[in-house]
């Protein structure tokens, strides 16, 4: 894989920008670094705001929360009688996750599902303002498939993990996007097969968020 994708010094700069994070996210991002829990970062999380803010937000879903991490910083974003939908197929990570945001005060406007998020997905009726894409890497395409049809025009999808995830290759996601026959693996064979499916999608225009792991944003067009 190629080296650095992302470099520090743009991480770092976008940090400076992001809001300022309160007592229960720093906690939540000692938590991460303690045990090594992938988070999408405090820079992310802040665009994961802007996103909630720009698209005036009332209800966001999301496939795969963990303990909640990317969700505490949607929720401030959204009205007070506004939903954020929390899946995640772990039972402690979800009570981890209803405890950090009970403690914000954002509990009121969660709702948390535990189970398979591209089933539970099925359950409501949307329209959802923001998606955050991230579960299984294989199993994105199938989650966009999912949600598509109830992100309104103006709405957004950002997947996570575009660039880099554990053993996801870079160079053969590229590869894969442009064609060419490689022996990837399942990860990135996932990642490329989602990233293919929002690119050739005319009612969605897609870009990339070079910050954290990747994150590639689709807006709904049409």
């Amino acid at each position: 894989m190629s080296e650095d994708p992302l470099p520090d010094v743009t991480e770092q700069f976008a940090r400076t920008l992001s809001p300022d994070p309160d007592e229960v996210i720093d906690e939540m991002d000692a938590k991460a670094d303690r045990e090594g829990f992938p988070t999408v970062g405090p820079a992310v999380g802040g665009w994961l705001r802007l996103f909630a803010r720009l698209t005036d937000a009332e209800r966001v879903f999301e496939f795969g929360s963990g303990f909640g991490y990317s969700a505490y910083w949607m929720a401030p974003a959204l009205p007070e009688d506004g939903e954020i939908v929390l899946t995640e197929i772990d039972a402690d990570e979800l009570d981890e996750a209803r405890e950090f945001l009970s403690r914000g005060g954002y509990a009121d406007r969660a709702a948390f599902e535990h189970g398979d998020a591209i089933e539970i997905v099925d359950d409501y009726d949307g329209p959802f303002d923001v998606v955050l894409v991230d579960n299984e890497k294989d199993r994105y395409a199938e989650a966009f498939e999912a949600v598509r049809e109830k992100v309104p025009v103006g709405g957004v999808v950002a997947a996570d993990n575009a660039i880099e995830a554990g053993p996801l290759d870079f160079d053969d996601v590229r590869a894969l996007l442009d064609g060419e026959d490689v022996a990837a693996n399942e990860m990135s064979r996932g990642v490329a097969t989602y990233l293919e499916r929002v690119r050739d999608d005319p009612d969605f225009e897609t870009g990339l968020l070079p910050l954290g792991e990747g994150v590639a944003v689709s807006v709904r067009v049409a």
